[in-house]
């Protein structure tokens, strides 16, 4: 933790930038509540039933989501502590990206319009968060919740932007400014 970000060019935050202002646009104009990346999610996700479904049923159908949301943010941990600032950045960009998926699933509790996807049995497959909001009781309530959990998503992922570009500000602040400066930012 006292080690300093690595350092970012300009060339790589405009690249960097373009890439997620991009996809910031793309998710804004998508209207499926299906992105391109989810492909990827779902495999992940589907891992996670396997994976979290030797503790128990529930947890086994929570797992999807566990670990669809676990693999990039403990991928941006491992790079927060190595400081790497453009790969925490993505890692934790698409950590709330997931946030998006996992809210047009919410959404879809109570109609299960979606086509569902399993790893076992398809005529045994259960639509995740129906089950869950069922068991918690909260059913009645999944549009709501999904439309908290999406604004989360696009907070986060704005966010994470917003944060790349701040260390890329303050580290070009840090190198341009008088010793006399960075010894007063030191204390």
């Amino acid at each position: 933790m006292d080690q300093p970000w690595k350092p970012v060019s300009l060339a790589a935050l405009i690249a960097w930038m373009l890439f997620y202002c991009s996809f910031l646009f793309y998710a804004f104009t998508n209207t499926t509540g299906f992105l391109f990346i989810d492909n990827v999610n779902l495999v992940v996700h589907e891992g996670g039933h396997l994976l979290f479904g030797w503790f128990g049923y529930f947890i086994g159908v929570l797992g999807g989501t566990l670990l669809q949301w676990l693999a990039p943010f403990l991928l941006a941990v491992f790079f927060f502590f190595q400081r790497e600032t453009t790969a925490f950045a993505f890692c934790l960009f698409f950590f709330f990206e997931n946030w998006l998926y996992t809210a047009a699933y919410m959404a879809d509790a109570r109609a299960l319009a979606l086509p569902l996807v399993s790893v076992g049995d398809p005529d045994n497959a259960v639509h995740d968060w129906n089950f869950i909001f069922s068991r918690l009781g909260v059913l009645p309530h999944d549009i709501a919740i999904a439309a908290c959990v999406r604004s989360a998503g696009w907070l986060g992922m704005i966010a994470t932007t917003a944060w790349l570009a701040y260390r890329y500000a303050h580290q070009s602040a840090r190198a341009s400014a008088p010793e006399e400066q960075l010894s007063f930012l030191k204390k």
